[in-house]
């Protein structure tokens, strides 16, 4: 810890904020931006600061973002969008890449952006893709490298491609973490990669979510294995004792790098999360379950069985982004360990030693504390359905949906909240609470119980961002859709060329959260809200 950080702790020791001393070793998060209502790159910055959070994952190149993390200090790790995969492939565009998004932020300069990694693309390899961007990753990841080489930086900031853990299995001969191995499809790729990475020295990055494992095999999936607290029928392989799908998947992972005499290779978990709404599954108490189960271990540096140790890991996610397509699931929304506004969701310690809890926010102004509600007199059912999708449409209405927090409400409560998100969204404006004389403001806060009727941020520009055309989950409702993680209890065939049961992809085969499978982009569609006369409310899509 250098000299000026040590007087910054003790000065705020004396303040009683010691919380913001605490040394995150390892711990990153992913900050996504893909929301009706931001808060600013400064707010962002103090509040990284305040929770001793010193990584940072952007999905983008936002100036004002970049800017504000000048002289901060915090490593940051920026990704180009795997649409520009098939321009990178020339190096001439890769070298102006470089020189307009990475070097103009002098990353070696103590004033400028510390930008450690470049990831080329995001989960190319996934199986929704159907092998478009296989061919074009590599020579893209070379070219990104090479370029940062040839600016001098090469040395610092590294080129990686963050993987999805369906490019990894076990076979169904012998379904174990010490039998993984890189899909057949994807080999000849991967390794080249994997081969360029470490000569570079440059870690293998793999994006890890045990919740979706929860949805594979129609609900076989042992509950307790996505968990750190123990199960009662643990995996063993070879004497090696399994508890939780996260150690099994990475193992999977070290055991298909050692089958190709890479064994050592540094590994990063860029995206690992719990979200907290939109699903059964997803809510605070099993998200609180998850992080205080994941947080102490690394904090320990536990590592895994087969690769005890360190492990660098990037928390998805920051924030909650309301805009975000939510082809794969409604919770798709709610990742975030602090709300859309910088407010905390539960008490969590990001040290993993149980000293200090998240530290909100500061300086957020919100809208007047003003609601938009359904009047009590209204009756006309089907202009009001016709309305609720309009609203639904352009806002976010994912809380409402099966298993979620604001699920059960009365049919006025459904409606309302539909209105008042469109409301928020619309930053209040004059004409946003009208639906056809159907509803009305007010100043009394019509939250209920565990549903929250949220006011949003005060915006210094309008109008926001809509949010993104989604396909909701119509045939099961329960599981999200797009998604097939495998497990070491996975009795299937599987969903990609490996036919095995594959231990390690207990992440999704979809592009995970800041991507788009190109399902998602054949079809528009939005998500509407459709009430029964006991108030209960389904997601459906429909196009338009």
């Amino acid at each position: 810890m250098s000299r000026m950080v040590r007087l910054f702790c003790y000065v705020l020791l004396f303040v009683g904020l010691l919380n913001a001393c605490v040394q995150v070793e390892g711990l990153g998060v992913n900050w996504g931006t893909v929301a009706t209502h931001k808060l600013t790159p400064k707010v962002v910055l103090q509040m990284l600061k305040d929770n001793g959070i010193q990584k940072v994952k952007l999905f983008g190149f936002d100036n004002k973002i970049l800017s504000a993390l000048a002289g901060s200090g915090i490593e940051v790790m920026v990704a180009i969008a795997n649409d520009q995969l098939v321009v990178l492939n020339n190096y001439g565009k890769a070298k102006d890449f470089v020189e307009q998004n990475v070097t103009r932020y002098n990353p070696k300069s103590s004033k400028g952006v510390n930008i450690t990694f470049v990831a080329v693309g995001n989960e190319p390899f996934l199986k929704d893709f159907n092998g478009s961007l296989v061919n074009v990753t590599f020579p893209a990841l070379q070219n990104v490298q090479n370029a940062l080489n040839e600016a001098g930086i090469g040395d610092t900031t590294k080129a990686i491609i963050p993987l999805n853990a369906d490019v990894y299995f076990s076979p169904d001969s012998n379904p174990v973490p010490s039998a993984g191995q890189f899909r057949p499809d994807i080999s000849e790729q991967v390794i080249k990669i994997v081969q360029f990475l470490n000569k570079n020295k440059a870690p293998f990055v793999v994006n890890v979510y045990p919740f979706l494992s929860l949805y594979y095999g129609n609900g076989q999936f042992p509950f307790d294995y996505a968990f750190f607290d123990g199960v009662n029928n643990p995996l063993v392989d070879n004497g090696v004792v399994y508890t939780n799908v996260f150690d099994a998947n990475l193992d999977t992972l070290v055991s298909a790098l050692k089958a190709e005499g890479f064994g050592t290779m540094t590994i990063m978990v860029g995206e690992i999360g719990w979200p907290t709404d939109g699903d059964k599954n997803a809510n605070m108490k099993l998200a609180s379950r998850f992080y205080n189960g994941l947080l102490p271990r690394l904090a320990a540096s536990k590592g895994t069985p087969l690769r005890p140790g360190y492990i660098e890991v990037y928390l998805f996610a920051l924030f909650d982004e309301d805009a975000k397509s939510i082809l794969p699931g409604n919770f798709e929304r709610h990742w975030g360990i602090f709300g859309y506004d910088g407010q905390p969701k539960f008490p969590l310690d990001l040290s993993g030693r149980n000293k200090s809890m998240l530290m909100p926010a500061r300086n957020v102004t919100y809208l007047p504390k003003k609601w938009c509600m359904l009047k009590p007199e209204a009756h006309n059912f089907t202009i009001i359905e016709e309305k609720v999708k309009y609203a639904c449409t352009f806002a976010d209405c994912t809380a409402l949906s099966n298993g979620s927090s604001c699920n059960g409400l009365t049919y006025n409560a459904n409606v309302s909240y539909a209105f008042n998100a469109y409301f928020q969204a619309q930053n209040q404006v004059d004409g946003s609470c009208d639906f056809q004389d159907l509803a009305i403001v007010t100043t009394k806060n019509i939250s209920q119980a565990n549903c929250n009727f949220s006011i949003q941020i005060a915006l210094p520009i309008s109008p926001p961002p809509t949010p993104s055309p989604a396909l909701s989950p119509a045939s099961n409702p329960s599981a999200p859709t797009g998604h097939s993680p495998k497990t070491p209890f996975d009795s299937g065939s599987g969903s990609g060329s490996g036919s095995g049961s594959g231990v390690a992809a207990a992440g999704p085969a979809y592009a995970s959260p800041e991507g788009h499978s190109p399902l998602a982009l054949a079809f528009l569609t939005v998500t509407s809200v459709v009430l029964s006369l006991d108030g209960s409310c389904v997601l459906i899509p429909f196009c338009f």
